[in-house]
């Protein structure tokens, strides 16, 4: 399992770079990270009930814990705060981004919603 070496949280280009022990690098973006937090939120309590977080385009990230010595918690601006990012999880996200981030946009088109966050009213 590759342990994390490096975090860097980039906020104005809203982006989490990581370094791993076996030579891999990703910058992951701030969306990515949200809509595929593996909080329960998110994950759901069992197979097939994970939910697609809409309208996250321009979310951020607030701030980056760690947790022990095996993964990090992300707060995010739209104030999720609940999932705990693994060394495991996060190099997976890595690796499977382009084939994750196309099924998501598959998602979303077919429930029809959009990446855009709501427009506010006022």
């Amino acid at each position: 399992m590759p342990a994390a070496t490096e975090i860097r949280l980039k906020r104005a280009e809203r982006l989490l770079e990581v370094a791993f022990d076996d030579g891999s690098r990703f910058a992951l973006p701030a969306e990515y990270l949200r809509v595929e937090s593996p909080s329960a939120e998110v994950q759901g309590h069992g197979p097939g009930q994970k939910v697609t977080i809409a309208g996250r385009r321009e979310v951020g990230i607030l701030r980056v814990e760690p947790v022990g010595h095996y993964a990090v918690r992300i707060v995010f601006d739209d104030l999720h705060d609940s999932g705990i990012y693994a060394w495991d999880y996060l190099h997976r996200l890595g690796r499977e981004q382009a084939e994750r981030w196309t099924a998501y946009e598959r998602d979303l088109a077919a429930k029809g919603l959009s990446r855009e966050p709501p427009r506010r009213k006022g």
